[in-house]
């Protein structure tokens, strides 16, 4: 893999417009695993590739477990009432063959909120509801958390996560050239592709600064949806690749999500 720079994916935001939306994401984490290409086999098109790494000798594929609060969930364009959610996302790395950008397939997200009947059944999204709780001890002076929780309690997705972080954690991104390369990678991928519940091929963009994440301790998992669909096994899902944490960043998602035909 050759290196990458920040810089060279960093851009403008686009103008918002229409129903485009602003939130800020609150305990933000990525925890990832790297495992065998061969299991995400058969869920995605043929437009797409895994965007693999090599690790200790061995092809690996990533996949992240993305949970976060919606703080300050808003119109990016109209005065409109915030809202509030828990929610974490799946996804796997890939690259678009036709353009060849880095970016993510998502299984889909569970979400804390009444809202979820629009991104659900009015766009298609492979969004399912789910209970998140997050329980939290961060102390704003040394900027780390000395207690991160998740708890989901959902049909779909169950999930457990518990992690700390600590002064003396390295950041190490193992496979990358370095670690700009891996935050490139694992950080900054702005568009997402999906199977739409009505089995088309959608997607949308999003875009925000570059994350100041730090490393974090992974302590405890327990994801349901990773299990299931034999992805990572819950003995697998002890060891992480890597856990990224940033307290609070902002994004801007841009809709409606196309459909790709």
């Amino acid at each position: 893999m050759d290196s990458l720079k920040l810089k060279d994916f960093l851009h403008p935001r686009p103008a918002p417009r229409g129903i485009d939306v602003l939130c800020k994401l609150q305990h933000f984490s990525i925890i990832t695993y790297a495992v065998d290409p061969s299991r995400f086999e058969g869920l995605f098109p043929e437009r797409f590739e895994l965007d693999t790494l090599e690790i200790n000798g061995e092809e690996k594929a990533l996949i992240s477990v993305v949970p976060f609060i919606d703080v300050d969930f808003t119109s990016a364009v109209f005065p409109f009432p915030k809202f509030t959610m828990g929610q974490t996302n799946y996804r796997i790395y890939i690259i678009d063959k036709k353009t060849n950008e880095r970016c993510v397939w998502f299984l889909g997200t569970t979400l804390d909120s009444w809202t979820l009947a629009v991104p659900r059944f009015v766009w298609n999204l492979p969004w399912y509801s789910g209970k998140v709780k997050f329980d939290c001890e961060f102390d704003s002076s040394t900027r780390l958390y000395s207690k991160y929780k998740m708890v989901t309690q959902a049909d779909w997705a169950p999930a457990h996560v518990e992690l700390t972080q600590s002064p003396e954690s390295k950041l190490e991104l193992p496979g990358f050239p370095d670690v700009e390369t891996g935050l490139v990678y694992l950080t900054h991928p702005l568009a997402g592709f999906y199977y739409r519940r009505d089995g088309q091929l959608g997607t949308y963009r999003v875009w925000h600064k570059a994350l100041e994440v730090k490393p974090a301790n992974l302590e405890s998992a327990n994801f349901g949806l990773l299990s299931r669909l034999g992805l990572v096994t819950p003995e697998e899902q002890q060891v992480a690749h890597s856990v990224l944490v940033e307290p609070i960043n902002e994004f801007t998602i841009y809709l409606p999500p196309k459909v790709i035909r």
